[in-house]
C-alpha cells in the first residue's frame, strides 16, 4: 500500500472539537429532517440504536507492531535541515530515503484533527486508507542516527494520539444521550403539534387509606450496534392510550411486596395453587387502586391473569405461573404478549418457583429470556428478583411492551 494521498500536517489540520460536533449536528439535523409519521410510529430503541451507529466515529488504533520500512534513492539538496529543505549554490545529490509505513484502522480524518489537549508539535505524512508514513534522508549511514529520529517521530505522533483517543471515547460515550433528547424533544413537539399529548394515560389512581405497609416511594429510572434503519409499515399514526409510567411501578412495587411476604411466610403461602395466590395479588390491587368512570379496574380471566383493561382493550396484564422448566417459562410470555394490541403496553410475569435450587433458576431465566422472538432489551433490575424488560408484541417490532418478570420462592408443600 502506497501511502499517495499527499502529506498532511498531523493532528494539526483542524479542531477535533469542530470535527466532533460537526458529526453531532449531522445526526441531530436528520432527526429533524424525518418524516412525522415515521417518528411517531418507529420503535424508539432501535432508532436511537441505528442514529447512534450512523453518529459513532470509529476510534483510532495505530499498529504499531505492523510497522515496516521502505527505501529509495530521491534527489536531495545539499544541506537539508531536520524540518525543512535548504538549499545551497543550488547544488543536489542522491541520497537514499527511508520511509516508515504504519498501519492504522479508524476513522482516518481523526489525523487532521488537533486534539483540545495537545503538544506544540506537527510532522508531514503521507496519509492513505490503511497507513500513513513518513521519511527520514538517510545522510550519513548512521543507522543509530535513523533509528533515533524514527523513535522521537513516532513518540510525538503517538502522545498527540492518545490525547485524540482520549477526546473521541468521551464524545461516542455521550453521543446516545444527545440523540435521545433530540429524538425526543421532536417527537414531543410533532405531538404538540398534532394536539395530541405525548402520553395519553389511563386515568387510574390510587385509592385514599392505602395500608402503610404497602406505600409506594418514587420510582426510579435506570439505564452493539444497529446499522439498519428500522422500517415502520404503519401509514398515519394514531395515538393509543397507556397506563402512565408512574402508575405502572406502583403496580409492580405492591406485586413485589406481596409477593416478599409470601417468601417472609411460607407456612401461609406453600402449597397454593397459582390461582389462589393470583387472588392475593388481586386483592391488593383492587384495594389500592381505582379505575375510571369509563374504564374497568383490575379483574382475572381464566385460572391465572391478573388485567387492566380500557375501552375493552387490555393496557396491563400480568400472568401468574410456577416455575417448570424454560419452555414453560417463554410459552408464559408469549401468551401474554399475544393478549396485548396497544403501543406502550405494559405487563408482567411473576414466576412461583418451588425449586430449592432459586439462584440457579434466576440465573437460566436471565439467559434463556433472550431467546425469545420477541426481545428487544434488558432495561434495568429494580431487585434481583424484578428485572424490567422491553418486548414487542407480535408482528410489530415499533409496538412495545414494557415487561416486568418477577421471581419469588414458594414450596409448592408445607413442610411437614
Amino acid at each position: 500500500m502506497k501511502c499517495s494521498y499527499g502529506k498532511i500536517k498531523i493532528f494539526a489540520e483542524r479542531e477535533l472539537r469542530d470535527y466532533l460536533k460537526q458529526r453531532e449536528l449531522s445526526v441531530i439535523q436528520s432527526i429533524e429532517d424525518e418524516n412525522d409519521d415515521y417518528l411517531l410510529n418507529v420503535n424508539e430503541i432501535d432508532y436511537i440504536k441505528y442514529k447512534t451507529a450512523e453518529a459513532y466515529i470509529k476510534p483510532l488504533k495505530i499498529h504499531y507492531d505492523q510497522l515496516y520500512a521502505s527505501s529509495s534513492e530521491q534527489m536531495i539538496p545539499v544541506e537539508v535541515s531536520p524540518n525543512r529543505f535548504v538549499i545551497r549554490n543550488g547544488k543536489i545529490y542522491k541520497k537514499y530515503v527511508i520511509k516508515f509505513h504504519i498501519p492504522f484502522s479508524g476513522d482516518k480524518e481523526l489525523f487532521k484533527c488537533m486534539p483540545k489537549h495537545h503538544v506544540s508539535w506537527s510532522m508531514g505524512v503521507e496519509l492513505s486508507n490503511q497507513e500513513f508514513c513518513f521519511e527520514i534522508i538517510n545522510f550519513n549511514d548512521d543507522a543509530e542516527s535513523i533509528k533515533r529520529e524514527k523513535d522521537s517521530n513516532l513518540g510525538s505522533i503517538m502522545q498527540q494520539f492518545n490525547y485524540v483517543v482520549s477526546e473521541v471515547e468521551q464524545y461516542n460515550s455521550t453521543i446516545e444521550s444527545q440523540i435521545k433528547q433530540a429524538f425526543n424533544s421532536r417527537k414531543k413537539r410533532i405531538l404538540a403539534k398534532n394536539g395530541v399529548l405525548a402520553s395519553l394515560g389511563v386515568p387510574i389512581k390510587k385509592k385514599g387509606n392505602v395500608s402503610p405497609t404497602f406505600s409506594i416511594p418514587a420510582p426510579q429510572y435506570r439505564r452493539k450496534v444497529i446499522v439498519k434503519r428500522p422500517e415502520v409499515k404503519e401509514v398515519g399514526f394514531r395515538p393509543d392510550p397507556v397506563l402512565d409510567e408512574t402508575p405502572y411501578f406502583e403496580i409492580l412495587k405492591l406485586i413485589h411486596d406481596v409477593g416478599k411476604e409470601f417468601e417472609r411466610l411460607p407456612g401461609l403461602y406453600a402449597g397454593k395453587k397459582e390461582e389462589h395466590l393470583r387472588d392475593h395479588f388481586l386483592m391488593m390491587l383492587e384495594t389500592n387502586f381505582e379505575g375510571s368512570a369509563t374504564g374497568e379496574t383490575f379483574n382475572k380471566r381464566g385460572k391465572t391473569d391478573i388485567l387492566l383493561r380500557y375501552e375493552s382493550s387490555n393496557v396491563f396484564i400480568a400472568e401468574c405461573k410456577f416455575w417448570r422448566g424454560q419452555k414453560t417459562f417463554l410459552d408464559t410470555i408469549s401468551q401474554l404478549l399475544s393478549y396485548l394490541t396497544w403501543r406502550d403496553s405494559k405487563a408482567a410475569v411473576i414466576m412461583f418457583v418451588p425449586n430449592k435450587d432459586f439462584t440457579s433458576v434466576l440465573e437460566n431465566a436471565k439467559e434463556v429470556i433472550q431467546d425469545h422472538p420477541n426481545y428487544i432489551e434488558f432495561k434495568d433490575s429494580k431487585d434481583e428478583t424484578w428485572l424490567n424488560y422491553i418486548f414487542h408484541i407480535n408482528d410489530d417490532r415499533n409496538r412495545l411492551v414494557k415487561l416486568a418478570v418477577m421471581f419469588y420462592h414458594i414450596p409448592k408443600e408445607k413442610a411437614k
